[in-house]
């Protein structure tokens, strides 16, 4: 019988977060678009790339906005052909650590990238 793996589910890194706003959606949830070449999985930690306003993986090492982590992707996106719609945790929650993806952040970068979630209402247990 063949062995069959489960990805990550949209938002099962989410411990909690806060009401639901007017709009019907969480206050802590925002929706953006994916900049075109990304392909990842939910509980990707993000960044903004300045020139497009568009979201992208963290890398602490960059100089385009991506070195400052500005949310946690909600779901998977795959954006590799074009760029795509996608809705990011940027506030109020609390988010389980064990269970974010880093994308090959080192820990420096982990704990740089937890330092700017902090500030954004983001609490990493």
């Amino acid at each position: 019988m063949a062995t069959l793996t489960e990805g990550t589910h949209a938002g099962e890194f989410i411990v909690s977060e806060a009401n639901v706003g007017a709009t019907g959606v969480p206050r802590g949830r925002s929706a953006g678009v994916m900049a075109s070449g990304e392909n990842l999985a939910a509980g990707s930690v993000v960044g903004i790339v300045t020139a497009s306003g568009e979201y992208a993986v963290y890398d602490n090492a960059a100089s385009d906005g991506t070195e400052v982590a500005a949310g946690i992707l909600f779901d998977a996106v795959d954006a590799s052909a074009a760029a795509q719609p996608c809705v990011v945790l940027d506030g109020d929650c609390e988010v389980n650590g064990a269970e974010l993806v880093w994308n090959g952040a080192d820990q420096t970068a982990q704990d740089a990238a937890v330092a700017d979630l902090k500030v954004l209402g983001i609490r990493v247990r």
